[in-house]
């Protein structure tokens, strides 16, 4: 069996409540999760690694939907006009 824990660290336990909640349907019994304040803990469980990685790719897919909807994931202040992002 192959194991992936995943800890996601947010701001305040309100934000880690909204996407535990969001992705709670997503999860079914292919992931459990365990919100602790504002760290949200995930673990799959796999019989095989690619297995495991599109249940990890479909989680980390809801997660960041879920972030985006509570304003988590905001525009590089440093992008240019064409919307590309650069870092200095």
């Amino acid at each position: 069996m192959i194991r992936l824990e995943l800890r996601i660290e947010y701001p305040d336990s309100r934000t880690a409540d909204a996407v535990h909640g969001a992705i709670g349907p997503e999860n079914g019994d292919h992931v459990r999760a365990e919100l602790r304040g504002n760290i949200l803990d995930l673990v799959m469980e796999s019989a095989s690694a690619g297995s495991l990685k599109n249940t990890a790719d479909d989680l980390l897919a809801c997660i960041k939907a879920a972030e985006d909807a509570s304003g988590l994931v905001v525009p590089c202040p440093a992008a240019d006009l064409d919307g590309d992002a650069f870092l200095e």
